[in-house]
This record gives structure tokens, C-alpha cells and sequence, in this order.
């Protein structure tokens, strides 16, 4: 069987966890959500409200993680994906988390990053020398982490499929799919 890994965590976007979590179930793949511990967290739905300059953020879903970050045997896993949301934030600052999405990088395995989960691979050092998107606000991180940014629905770099935010969900996972199966 197939087992994906997710990484995420209080203030994930909900939309993106389970879109993602439920489209790869579909594939008849097991799906393990990973948080700092295993607990129910509460993720978040971003929106684009007419008159703001950014998004804005209203209470998601509570989300029950499978396993704690530090019960991950990234091994066992054959891809990865990072929802976006505010979790990839705080989640890039735990060596833990860090660890886990530089296994995949190293590995080649494939990766799938929405919105500000690219986050995670620039602090894995797997940015450098791709071509990624990410939340458009996100471009300056991207470049820094030495990738080339582009503003396109899915950008799909060697093993790593980058998208912008949950309007990209369709293609993100169905290019992921297409990494996972090319590579099992």
C-alpha cells in the first residue's frame, strides 16, 4: 500500500488538508497526518474578502493527527505532502518537522507544497536551483531560499509540486499523483 505522510499542524488550512488527505484517499492510499503532538488541532480557512489587502482567516475544521512529529519514520513513506495555512510557520522552526521534509528532499521522493508549505522545503534546504510557486507574498522567501519563484497554478520541479493556495488544489494533486505513481 501506498502511505502518504502530511505535515501540519494548529492554523493548517483546512481546505488543503482535506482536499488532499481525501483526494489521496480516493487513490486507495493511507494518509498519516503529522503534528508537533498527537492531538485534535484546529486548522484555519483563509478567504479573499473584497477591500483587503490580504487574505483573512475564519476558525476550519478540528483535525484529529494520526501521529506525533517525533513518532514519524519518514521511511515508511513514499511522499509527502505540506499543506499551507500559518502551521508551516511556526513548523519550519522544529528541528523535527525540518528533519522529516529534508528526508523526502534527499531521498527524491515526491513532494507536494501548497501555499506557504513551501515554507518547510526552503528550511530544508530543498529550494536551491528549483523553480517553485507559493502564496504570492511568499516570493521573496522563495528567491531567498535560492529558487527561482514563478506565479502559475502548479510548478511541478523534478520530485516537488509547488501551488499557490487552495484555488490550485485540482492540479496540485493531480500532479502529485502522477510524481507518486511514476515513482512507486
Amino acid at each position: 500500500m501506498v502511505k502518504i505522510l502530511m505535515i501540519t499542524g494548529d492554523a493548517g488550512e483546512a481546505q488543503e488538508i482535506y482536499y488532499a488527505k481525501f483526494r489521496l484517499e480516493e487513490e486507495g492510499w493511507q494518509v498519516d497526518i503529522a503534528a508537533p503532538a498527537k492531538r485534535v488541532f484546529h486548522s484555519v480557512v483563509h478567504d479573499f474578502e473584497p477591500g483587503f489587502d490580504t487574505y483573512t482567516e475564519k476558525p476550519g475544521y478540528r483535525v484529529q493527527a494520526d501521529l506525533a512529529l517525533d513518532d514519524v519514520a519518514a521511511e515508511h513513506y513514499q511522499g509527502l505532502v505540506l499543506p499551507g495555512g500559518r502551521a508551516p510557520e511556526y513548523l519550519r522552526n522544529r528541528e523535527k518537522a525540518v528533519a522529516l521534509v529534508r528526508h523526502f528532499v534527499e531521498t527524491g521522493k515526491p513532494i507536494a507544497a501548497n501555499c506557504h508549505g513551501p515554507l518547510l522545503v526552503l528550511a530544508a534546504g530543498g529550494a536551491r536551483g528549483r523553480t517553485m510557486t507559493a502564496y504570492p507574498d511568499l516570493e521573496p522567501d522563495v528567491r531567498g531560499g535560492g529558487a527561482e519563484f514563478v506565479n502559475r497554478p502548479a510548478v511541478v520541479d523534478g520530485a516537488l509540486v509547488t501551488v499557490r493556495g487552495w484555488p490550485d488544489n485540482g492540479p496540485w494533486m493531480k500532479e502529485f499523483i502522477r510524481l507518486v505513481k511514476a515513482a512507486t
